[in-house]
């Protein structure tokens, strides 16, 4: 029986066209030994299982190799390997400075090549510098490492450095497929693709687990053998779970996640896997980034499939949040908790059911909903009854009102569609029911039927708003205030009724009292603070400071229009000033307020010295 080489060993590159991946720096070693132009210190670095050490040797071999030369040959004396990991100290260079003065036997240089040269101490880095600087004719120096950083600068400019990449899944792939045509092996393409991508750009790497798989499923590598064996989520495992969040069936995918779970993965895994997914639909929607998916021919075409019934506004969304709960899951006290919350967010993303409130109200309207079977009846003194239909405690709400106003009471109070009940409707029937009750005279009748009729809500309804949040809402939104720049409001045929001061005051307090039993009680204080004055339709207010004054201007908006509704009025305006001197007449101290009642009564004096008082 034959001893088993393992494939890193049987199939390690002998010549620079064997090398994997590196084109770009075989071409230039080729060019160099071809014209010459070869240095006498190298520095390979990059990633593990790359091909620096498999280089380092063909190159020794290729600078020694003539037309004399066997094929067979190696060189063997003329090549040094020295571990610096395991020969770092000062003593290990000084030997190999010893060594270097020899020149070779057979051949024309001797190569020297060091591995892991970033173990070796700084002493011994400063002991080799000068020996690297100007080395013998016959001496060629490869130094090779994994972290380049941690070499001293004065090392790494005495020598051409050569970065080699990592390998890409393409190029591993189509190499463990020539390697499994020579080893007589069936294998699927998606096999070695996820071999490929297990493997992170390190071609030794690659080649170890083709050997473990292979010795697990024997002759013939099929996808499942592969990721069974390497315990790795395939992608039918991704295209269930996104299935069902397209579907927004939540309790199957937090069962399949369980499953994930029991079989040993990991959510994290399982989670940046899933954004990974969405990541590669996305690059399936477009024909210019299609290359970028690095798949198999039959994985494209499920890829493919799945992308038609996605949109970009979904994956857009579903990358965030997987992002999302990818960075707070090492955080998180109770990972899977937030693993299934992720889950339930991207299974939401495309529902459209009732878990969106669309009406304005925290009473749902579905509680005013019209029953065929309700009783408006009109009673003596023109009173009406609405009863909700589905509240179980009855409630009447009594209106008087002429005739000519009931109907709109009607329509206001028991209409059930969110797009009419808009909070300006309530309120201006609220304060028809008040003034109804207050006075029942026809003038208020009267004019309380006019602001009906004149007042229209501004409130624009919900099923009309877009969000700010996703790109489609974005450009809805330009659309709607292009719409609404062309429509052109027509201000002259807005009613412009004369009113007296005595009208605008009492509107005012009536509009504090209104907002104080509302409970915006700083607001009514501010607007109490002055007596307004009316200077043809400008409203005049002065404050004692500036606070007092910006306060009012944010509040202003419901003021104005509620003053231009109740005065029927619509240039009416309002001016506000800052006069420090009016905080003179309210900030007295104890002496000032006794001096003040003093003089309008003598009296106090006396009360004040009998009892011995003091302030």
């Amino acid at each position: 029986m034959e001893p088993f080489i393992v494939s890193a060993r049987k199939y390690r590159p002998t010549t620079f066209k064997d090398v994997v991946g590196q084109q770009a720096i075989t071409n230039t070693l080729e060019n160099a030994i071809a014209n010459d132009h070869l240095a006498q210190a190298l520095l390979f670095c990059g990633p593990r299982g790359v091909g620096k050490t498999s280089c380092a040797r063909i190159l020794a071999k290729r600078i020694n190799t003539d037309e004399n030369t066997s094929p067979d040959e190696d060189f063997a004396f003329n090549v040094f390997e020295l571990d610096a990991a395991s020969n770092n100290s000062v003593d290990d260079i000084r030997n190999l400075i010893d060594q270097v003065r020899i020149p070779p036997q057979v051949g024309k240089y001797k190569v020297y090549i060091i591995d892991e040269v970033h173990m070796l101490s700084q002493a011994a880095f400063n002991a080799f510098l000068k020996t690297l600087e100007e080395p013998p004719k016959h001496a060629i120096f490869i130094l090779a490492t994994t972290e380049k950083h941690k070499i001293i600068p004065t090392i790494l400019s005495r020598c051409q450095i050569f970065d080699f990449k990592r390998i890409t899944v393409t190029d591993a792939r189509q190499h463990l497929v020539q390697i499994a045509q020579e080893e007589g092996i069936e294998a699927d393409e998606d096999a070695l693709h996820i071999i490929a991508q297990k493997a992170d750009g390190a071609m030794r790497d690659a080649l170890s687990i083709f050997d473990r798989v292979v010795s697990f499923s024997g002759k013939k590598l099929s996808r499942k053998a592969v990721t069974e064996n390497l315990n790795v989520l395939d992608y039918e495992t991704y295209f269930t779970a996104t299935d069902l969040i397209l579907e927004n069936n939540i309790p199957e995918l937090l069962v399949q996640f369980d499953t994930i779970l029991s079989r040993g993965f990991d959510g994290h895994h399982f989670i940046a896997g899933l954004a990974s997914h969405f990541r590669d639909l996305m690059v399936c929607k477009n024909p210019p980034t299609i290359h970028l998916l690095e798949v198999g021919k039959d994985t494209k075409l499920k890829y493919h499939e799945q992308a038609q019934k996605t949109d970009l506004d979904f994956l857009l969304k579903g990358i965030e949040i997987a992002n999302t709960c990818d960075l707070k899951y090492r955080t998180s006290r109770n990972q899977r908790l937030l693993v299934e919350l992720c889950l339930m967010q991207l299974a939401s993303i495309t529902f459209d059911g009732e878990k969106k409130n669309d009406g304005p109200f925290l009473i749902p309207p579905s509680y005013y909903k019209i029953d065929t079977n309700a009783d408006f009846s009109r009673k003596e003194s023109n009173q009406f009854i609405a009863t909700p239909a589905t509240n179980p405690i009855k409630k009447e709400v009594e209106v008087t009102a002429t005739e000519e106003v009931a109907p709109e009471i009607k329509k206001q109070t028991i209409t059930a569609t969110p797009v009419q009940e808009t909070p300006a409707i309530a309120e201006n029937a609220s304060e028809i029911l008040k003034s109804s009750n207050e006075n029942s005279s026809v003038s208020r009748d009267a004019q309380i039927t006019k602001e009906t009729e004149t007042f229209a809500p501004t409130i624009e309804p919900r099923q009309n708003r877009i969000s700010g949040l996703s790109l489609k809402g974005l450009q809805k939104k330009k659309e709607l205030e292009k719409e609404r720049a062309s429509q052109k409001v027509d201000v002259t045929n807005l009613p412009k009724e004369p009113f007296t001061e005595i009208a605008m005051q009492a509107a005012w307090q009536e509009y504090v009292t209104k907002i104080t039993n509302a409970g915006e009680k700083i607001i009514a204080s501010n607007l109490e603070a002055d007596e307004p004055r009316l200077k043809g339709t400008t409203i005049h207010l002065e404050f004692p400071n500036e606070t007092m004054k910006v306060e009012v201007e944010r509040a202003q908006g419901p003021l104005l229009e509620f003053l231009k509704r109740k005065l029927n009025n619509y240039d009416i305006t309002l001016e506000i000033v800052v006069n420090e001197e009016v905080q003179r007449k309210y900030a007295y101290t104890p002496q000032e307020k006794y001096e003040k009642l003093l003089s309008q009564n003598p009296a106090l004096d006396i009360l004040r010295k009998t009892f011995d008082l003091d302030f």
